[in-house]
């Protein structure tokens, strides 16, 4: 038992260096280019969803992307109307991943792997980018399969079992699960993919897989707010919409649970793939149903949260 918690917790590890290893090699590469996108096409609310959604699934980070967005805001480039629309496209990008991590690309890791360690090798800053890039995709399908595997034993384990079936009866506490994971590792790709790993070896319930996706969705804000802590009224304004915007979200689609489970069967077959679809499914419609209202909304923002002037 100790073996495989030890096991299982060296893979989540492993999961989290690649997917770091991952987008800073992506970013490595795009740095500035983001920076001069993010500035430019963001004039409109439907630009800055696109370009969010864009930036978000190539660097495979909305918490990447909602810093660089709180930073151009707190440096005045980016005015915080203007982000209103980025954050609903990091919402949309970061599903990418998730259903990247539903393919079968087993047969690339020890080729990706041997490249990026060859590419490390040699002096090309842009080249040792691209190394991080492949040894991180390496890790991450991996950590996939390793926890996959390693979810069975654990759960069989009668100390974890009860644990196990209060997730799968409480979905408030599954949901305050994902959020505190989350919180705590700053990626909520990394807990809905572990989520995945379980739902692949039938160890919880769908619905249950839902409201940790749910509850990262919320945990993910804490980066963002933590990158506004000093940054002035307009960052600060930024990471207070991205709260609202994701708590909104999820107490929106926390009693539709069932539904969006019966969406997303009949969708897929595979229980990690039917969490992938959930995640799509939750983000797109949150971010279509506040797009026409983005300014309401980010009125309502400032209301809330700008200081009071005196009279």
């Amino acid at each position: 038992m100790l073996l495989h918690i030890l096991a299982f917790i060296f893979f989540i590890l492993c999961f989290l260096t690649g997917m770091t290893w991952l987008r800073t090699g992506l970013f490595n590469i795009a740095n500035t280019k983001i920076k001069s996108v993010l500035h430019y096409l963001t004039n409109t609310a439907t630009k800055g969803v696109f370009t969010g959604t864009i930036v978000t699934a190539l660097i495979h980070s909305s918490s990447a992307v909602m810093v660089l967005t709180v930073g151009l805001a707190s440096s005045g480039l980016i005015p915080f109307r203007q982000t209103i629309g980025i954050m609903l496209g990091t919402n949309i990008g970061t599903t990418f991943t998730l259903e990247m991590f539903t393919l079968n690309m087993n047969y690339l890791i020890i080729p990706s792997m041997v490249l990026g360690v060859i590419m490390y090798a040699l002096p090309s800053p842009t080249l040792k980018s691209t190394a991080f890039i492949c040894i991180g995709f390496g890790l991450i399908f991996t950590s996939i399969q390793a926890i996959q595997w390693l979810a069975t034993p654990l759960t069989k384990h009668e100390s974890l079992r009860s644990y196990i079936l209060e997730v799968n009866e409480h979905l408030f506490l599954a949901l305050f699960i994902g959020c505190i994971l989350t919180a705590t590792i700053q990626s909520s790709t990394v807990v809905t993919g572990v989520t995945m790993g379980f739902l692949a070896a039938n160890s919880i319930d769908l619905d249950a897989g839902i409201a940790i996706m749910l509850g990262a969705n919320i945990g993910t804000c804490i980066t963002a707010f933590i990158a506004s802590i000093g940054g002035g009224n307009e960052a600060k304004l930024t990471a207070y919409a991205h709260i609202w915007l994701n708590v909104l979200g999820v107490l929106f689609f926390l009693p539709l649970i069932p539904i969006l489970r019966s969406v997303v069967q009949s969708l897929a077959h595979s229980p990690d793939l039917q969490l992938a679809h959930a995640s799509v499914i939750f983000n797109i419609l949150c971010s279509l149903l506040v797009l026409p209202f983005a300014h309401s909304f980010a009125r309502f923002i400032e209301n809330l949260h700008l200081p009071k002037k005196a009279e």
